[in-house]
């Protein structure tokens, strides 16, 4: 019994664990990387491409056949005749071997071997999707927590304003003027948790998603943020080029086509191969062997047009690779130079909020707050004070999240984990 109760206990424990667990984003990150099904798809596509490619030095099988040859309709012509002539028609049994070209097996190698290359940087771009996708999720929610915190501190006061006021009211020593006022912006602070607390939950079943786990599996995120500083960073086609998975899976896709062009071109090449025979004569007719050379030659007009036009296929499929590459680092490397200009300003913006506005809207309302409590000053101007404090603490979360977005985005592009 003493045993039962204590597993039950030791559940419930691991229950309220699990409940009040705190989750960071690199731990978000780490297991995205090892469980979303998108990224164990391009697993599965470099095994594929990695098992085809064990192939690549596969020979032609063996022609073997066997038969009768140049044998007589007639069964009487196969025996030996009475004058001692020797039976006409012979039983044969043949193989046959070609012999596949060294060099174009060593092109089939290395083009097959290459393939599965493309899709490893594939994967990482993919990756890259994922975690801006995790970034952006997290970040929200950090912001989400901090505007509910707000909202707690505002309805606080405003419970002390409508407390103050009902008294006030009652002995006769104040308006009722903005008392409703207050009352209705309590119900607005509460309507707004109800959103906010509805966002928190999508985003908590987004970054579950991504991780690939029960999508209502509960968990909390650490509120710690870093903004920074990308002001000095300069963006050219070497840095996206060295950076970002889908240039590389291009460059690879690249490489690949060359490889796949020499290939096409070595199934130009010839082929020998050799044939053997054996007969054994009917009616007395001794054993006869035929053993033949043979030569593949796909150099003819007819037999090399297919390759041919393989290789120029090709050629411009690289050609058209090329310039999706030079459109991704062009457009990379314009939305860098903005998304930098933009975070300088949203950074400026922001601290001004911090290091301004906030603090003389805090000031107004402290001197609001005393002034009404010292019955110098009405309800209507403590409230006015609160709300314009309350618009702009709200305002500065927001855009506090638009420069934390604008990271993300910037990371995005850059491909910085």
């Amino acid at each position: 019994m003493k045993k039962q109760i204590t597993i039950s206990l030791a559940f419930v424990f691991s229950l309220f664990s699990a409940t009040a667990q705190t989750v960071s984003l690199d731990s978000i990150i780490n297991t995205i990387q090892k469980n979303n099904p998108s990224l164990k798809m391009y697993d599965a596509d470099i095994r594929s491409s990695d098992e085809a490619a064990k192939g690549a030095r596969n020979w032609d099988a063996p022609t073997v056949g066997t038969g009768l040859w140049m044998t007589p309709y007639n069964p009487k012509y196969w025996k030996k005749g009475d004058n001692g002539a020797f039976g006409m028609g012979q039983y044969q049994i043949s193989a046959e071997q070609m012999f596949p070209n060294k060099k174009r097996l060593d092109a089939e190698e290395k083009y097959l071997q290459s393939v599965s290359s493309v899709d490893a940087e594939r994967k990482k771009a993919t990756l890259n999707e994922l975690v801006a996708a995790a970034k952006k999720n997290y970040y929200e929610w950090i912001i989400i927590k901090k505007k509910l915190s707000v909202l707690d501190q505002d309805e606080k006061l405003l419970n002390f304003m409508i407390q103050s006021a009902e008294i006030r009211y009652k002995n006769g020593l104040g308006k009722i003027n903005a008392y409703y006022k207050a009352k209705a912006a309590i119900g607005n602070i509460q309507n707004m948790r109800l959103m906010l607390e509805n966002e928190i939950k999508q985003r908590r079943i987004i970054l579950n998603t991504l991780m690939s786990r029960d999508k209502l599996f509960p968990f909390d995120v650490d509120t710690m943020y870093v903004v920074k500083n990308y002001s000095a960073t300069a963006f050219d086609s070497t840095t996206f080029i060295n950076s970002r998975s889908d240039i590389k899976a291009i460059e690879k896709s690249i490489a690949v086509n060359y490889l796949q062009q020499s290939a096409e071109k070595a199934k130009l090449k010839p082929e020998f191969g050799v044939r053997y025979e054996h007969m054994f004569g009917f009616g007395g007719l001794p054993m006869q062997y035929t053993l033949l050379g043979t030569v593949k030659i796909p150099l003819t007009k007819w037999s090399s047009r297919s390759a041919k036009a393989n290789v120029e296929s090709l050629k411009w499929k690289t050609e058209s690779l090329y310039q999706q590459k030079q459109t991704i680092v062009n457009e990379a490397t314009g939305m860098a130079y903005g998304m930098q200009n933009d975070i300088e300003v949203k950074k400026k913006q922001i601290k001004l909020f911090d290091e301004n506005i906030i603090p003389a809207l805090r000031k107004n309302f402290q001197t609001m707050q005393l002034a009404y409590e010292q019955n110098t000053e009405e309800l209507f101007s403590l409230f006015d004070a609160w709300e314009t404090l309350n618009m702009t603490q709200l305002e500065y979360l927001q855009q506090l999240q638009d420069l934390l977005m604008m990271q993300v985005a910037l990371e995005k592009v850059l491909e910085i984990k």
